[in-house]
C-alpha cells in the first residue's frame, strides 16, 4: 500500500525582524514537491530578515482542466508563507493547453481567453483574500519569449490588463494589483526578440494603462555595473529603475509606488555578465540601501534568487542566495548580518 508523505507541523506564528522593510527575495517554489522544504525555505527568508517574497502561481498547474482548481500546492506556499510573516508578492501567468491554440507555448495567451485568466485571477485572490495583497499579472510582456513567441505589443498587455484588472477589484478590491514586470532590454526598434522596456512603458500609458494597474512591476538586473553606476538610456543597470520611475511622473502617475520583483547580481566565474562574489555581495547590501534611503517611491526590492529546487547547471544557480540543500551561501551570511544588524 502506498504510504502518504507525513505533513509537516506548521509551528507559531512568526514576525520577521529586520532593519530593512523594503528587503525582499523572490523565492520560486513552483516546482518544489515536498513540505519540509518550502517550510524551511520561508524559515530561511526570515531568519535572513527579509519581509518580501515574490512566488510564482502557475495558472496551468491550478487550473489544468476549465472550471477544475487543484489548490493544494498553492495552499501549502501561502500557509508556509504567512506563518513565518512573510509578504507574498503572487506572480501570475503560464497558460493552460485548454486555454490557448495548438503548437503554442504555455507563455501564449490571446484576446479570447484574456476573461478565462481573468476568472482564474479572480478566484486565486478570494481563496487568498487576507494573505496575499498583491499580484503581478503577466512575467516580462516586452520579450517575445514570455510573449508566447508573439511579437510583444504594449497595446495588447494593456488590454489584458484592462480585463484582468475590474475582476480582480470586484472580489477583492484591497489588492494591488501589480503591472509591468519588464525586462530590462535594449533591444533595437524592430527586433524579433523584444521591446525595450522604457519604449513599452511609455506605449503602455498611451494605450490607456494607467488606471489598470496600482503599482509598477520593475526588473533591476545590474549585471556588470554598481548598484550606483548612473541610469543612461542605453544601459542596462540598476538604476535603470529610475528612468521607469521617470517616465510614471511625465505621465502624471507619480503618486503610484514601485516594487522591484526581480533583479540583482550574478557571480558565475565565466559570465559574461557577472561580477565577482565579493562585488556580488557589496552590491546587493548597496542596493537594498538604496531602495531603503534613496527611493521613497519604492515599496519593496525582491532579488532574483532565492534558492532552485534543484541545480540548473547553468550560470542560474549563481543567481542564488542559498544551495539546493539548504547551504547557505557568503552572501546569505552578509545579507543576514546587514538586515538583522539591530535586531534581537
Amino acid at each position: 500500500m502506498q504510504q502518504r508523505a507525513a505533513r509537516v507541523a506548521i509551528g507559531p506564528p512568526q514576525t520577521v525582524q529586520t532593519v530593512n522593510p523594503k528587503a525582499g527575495v523572490h523565492t520560486r517554489l513552483t516546482d518544489e514537491v515536498e513540505e519540509w522544504k518550502i517550510k524551511r525555505t520561508f524559515e530561511m527568508v526570515r531568519e535572513m530578515g527579509a519581509p518580501w517574497i515574490v512566488e510564482y502561481f502557475p495558472w496551468a498547474y491550478i487550473e489544468s482542466e476549465r472550471g477544475r482548481y487543484h489548490w493544494a500546492h498553492a495552499d501549502m506556499v501561502v500557509r508556509h508563507a504567512r506563518q513565518q510573516g512573510l509578504r507574498i508578492i503572487a506572480r501570475l501567468g503560464f497558460v493552460p493547453e485548454w486555454a490557448r491554440p495548438k503548437d503554442t507555448t504555455p507563455l501564449y495567451l490571446d484576446e479570447e481567453h484574456f476573461v478565462d485568466f481573468g476568472n482564474f485571477a479572480a478566484k486565486f485572490v478570494e481563496r487568498y483574500r487576507g494573505d496575499i495583497e498583491h499580484v503581478i499579472l503577466w512575467n516580462e510582456p516586452n520579450l517575445a519569449l514570455e510573449w508566447g513567441y508573439a511579437a510583444p505589443d504594449a497595446v495588447k498587455y494593456t488590454q489584458l490588463l484592462r480585463t484582468v484588472y475590474p475582476m480582480i477589484k470586484a472580489v477583492a478590491p484591497e489588492v494591488q494589483v501589480l503591472g509591468g514586470a519588464l525586462a530590462p532590454t535594449l533591444a533595437p526598434p524592430g527586433s524579433e526578440f523584444g521591446v525595450n522596456d522604457l519604449f513599452f512603458l511609455q506605449a503602455m500609458y498611451d494605450a490607456g494603462a494607467r488606471d489598470y494597474f496600482d503599482i509598477l512591476a520593475v526588473h533591476a538586473y545590474g549585471w556588470h555595473f554598481d548598484p550606483d553606476s548612473p541610469p543612461h538610456p542605453e544601459v542596462v543597470n540598476f538604476r535603470r529603475t529610475e528612468l521607469l520611475r521617470a517616465i510614471m511622473v511625465e505621465n502624471g502617475d507619480g503618486e503610484k509606488p514601485v516594487m522591484i520583483t526581480e533583479g540583482g547580481w550574478n557571480d558565475h566565474p565565466r559570465w559574461t555578465r557577472a561580477v565577482r562574489p565579493g562585488e556580488r555581495i557589496a552590491y546587493t547590501l548597496r542596493a537594498y540601501e538604496i531602495a531603503q534611503e534613496e527611493w521613497p517611491w519604492l515599496e519593496a526590492l525582491c532579488f532574483w534568487v532565492f534558492r532552485f529546487p534543484w541545480d540548473q547547471n547553468s550560470y542560474q544557480d549563481y543567481f542564488t542566495f542559498v544551495r539546493t540543500d539548504f547551504e547557505p551561501k557568503p552572501i546569505y551570511r552578509e545579507v543576514q548580518q546587514y538586515l538583522r544588524a539591530f535586531a534581537p
